[in-house]
């Protein structure tokens, strides 16, 4: 029988439980997957710690990998045999699982298992980021938080690529040397940097017109500050926990400024604009513009330890789960 990781109960990495499933035949419209690798993300913090609300007992996870061993009725354009992998749609820590098949992203045979784990959810994200919420401009400057995470080090060589001057923040040297060697020119180090006067000196007093910003509580407010007149908050992610509210009046005082809060299912959504999304990532990947990093891959029983690590900072670039498929 395979196996899931489930959660009873919120709390730390301890609630994180392996145990035996079952996995029925796939109905209407779904097929049955035989997984490989998952994604491990903030988002699956969030829903053990339960601050994204889930029912309870659930599987964790929003990014997996397999192929398909059973086709439900009325599914065309899918067949068993196909390798495929999948972002925002949850239960993903698991062996085997049954999914609808409008969800499913087609792997090209250069993509691994474990480097479409890494990417899929993560470098959707950085393609909706850098085209849809803000595009980015040749010569434009830009700030990026955690540029040695896993969005973080995809976002950054994409806008790199596409002209933008990156300006990236670290917590460490270590991580800095990592994201300068993956299209960050510039490097703010330090989680008790003075990221806004830093920003002002990069950019000669222009400040940046976006600041990509997957940290959330600790950096909003540096955020804010670094934007130049009529910049863009966005605001993807909340390592550091959640955004405090703000009066709508300050974004007006501070620059006529916006922010947003984009989730990645509302932009993939429609399976032919997601299957473009996805056909431009995995180009970039196969031609080297992209350099994916996947240092840390855990064996299924090693979740929470993967979790913890990840929490904690001790990670960078993707983290990636592998399963017994």
């Amino acid at each position: 029988m395979p196996r899931a990781v489930r959660i009873h109960e919120t709390g730390g990495p301890e609630v994180l439980k392996l145990e035996e499933v079952d996995v029925p035949a796939p109905g209407p419209g779904e097929v049955r997957l035989r997984q490989t690798a998952c994604g491990v993300n903030f988002t699956d913090i969030y829903t053990r710690t339960g601050l994204y609300p889930a029912q309870l007992p659930c599987i964790p996870g929003r990014e997996g990998v397999g192929v398909i061993d059973a086709v439900g009725e009325g599914v065309s354009g899918w067949q068993a045999g196909d390798r495929v992998s999948y972002a925002s749609v949850s239960g993903a820590y698991a062996g085997a699982r049954v999914i609808a098949a409008h969800h499913l992203v087609r792997l090209p045979d250069g993509i691994g298992d474990v480097t479409a784990a890494a990417i899929t959810l993560r470098g959707l994200t950085a393609h909706m980021l850098l085209h849809a919420v803000h595009p980015v401009r040749a010569g434009e400057p830009i700030l990026v938080h955690a540029a040695a995470g896993g969005v973080g080090l995809i976002l950054a060589q994409w806008a790199a690529a596409l002209g933008a001057e990156v300006i990236g923040t670290v917590s460490t040297e270590e991580k800095a040397t990592l994201a300068r060697a993956h299209g960050s020119a510039h490097v703010i180090v330090g989680r008790d940097a003075d990221v806004p006067r830093q920003v002002a000196e990069i950019t000669g007093g222009r400040m940046v017109g976006v600041v990509y910003d997957a940290i959330g509580r600790e950096t909003f407010v540096g955020s804010l500050d670094s934007l130049a007149r009529r910049g863009h908050l966005v605001c993807y992610g909340q390592a550091s926990g959640p955004i405090p509210p703000i009066a709508i009046q300050e974004l007006g005082t501070r620059g006529s400024l916006t922010v947003t809060r984009p989730m990645l299912g509302d932009y993939i959504a429609d399976p032919q604009e997601r299957a473009d999304m996805a056909a431009d990532l995995f180009a970039r990947v196969a031609g080297g513009e992209i350099r994916v990093r996947a240092d840390h891959v855990y064996a299924f029983e090693e979740v929470a330890r993967a979790h913890a690590d990840l929490e904690a900072g001790r990670t960078t670039g993707s983290v990636v789960l592998t399963l017994e498929g």
